[in-house]
């Protein structure tokens, strides 16, 4: 039915005689449809086309400008993770240094102190010997009074006399002189 109409429409147009009125084009009409259309295109052009390709631009830069900031981005991720790697090989250098050093330290106190330690116990040991000698001679002394004493009282009973304490002492004297050779 679109058909029988579009046919009988370019009929009426091909009795006019002109080429375009074959084609079913209306001379004024397409004169009005062609100003119409450059009207619209030169007012979207000034007020539509203008705006939208600055706002094409921009976006386009704002995305330029993103792809840029993220591939800095990612050169700059990579320089601080090549950073901290190396920081942190540094730090755990210094760490087994500090470490190192630590057990150093820790063994020569150890050892410092098993010096004093066996300082002090030689010290003891010699103190102790000092003191049992001097014990010794004391208690050698009184036993040696005590003898004297009485080989004192000994002579005095073998004898039946008294001997004065000067003849005593000389005799005592006399005897340990002769035992200690």
């Amino acid at each position: 039915m679109l058909y029988t109409l579009l046919a009988a429409e370019a009929a009426e147009h091909a009795d006019s005689g002109s080429p375009l009125a074959a084609l079913g084009v209306d001379g004024k009409s397409l004169l009005f449809q062609l100003i119409t259309f450059v009207l619209v295109f030169l007012i979207l052009k000034k007020f539509a086309f203008k705006p939208i390709t600055k706002m094409l631009a921009e976006r386009r830069k704002v995305i330029a400008d993103g792809i840029l900031l993220g591939e800095q981005m990612e050169k700059e991720k990579a320089n601080l993770d090549a950073k901290s790697e190396t920081v942190i090989r540094d730090a755990r250098h210094e760490a087994d240094k500090i470490i190192a050093i630590a057990h150093k330290e820790s063994r020569e106190l150890i050892q410092n102190a098993e010096k004093d330690a066996k300082v002090k116990v030689e010290a003891i040991i010699k103190d102790a010997d000092a003191k049992i000698g001097e014990d010794a001679d004391r208690a050698r002394r009184a036993v040696e009074k005590d003898i004297v004493g009485l080989v004192s009282e000994a002579t005095e009973a073998v004898v039946h006399e008294k001997v004065d304490a000067k003849k005593d002492s000389e005799v005592i004297d006399k005897v340990l002189k002769d035992r200690k050779k």
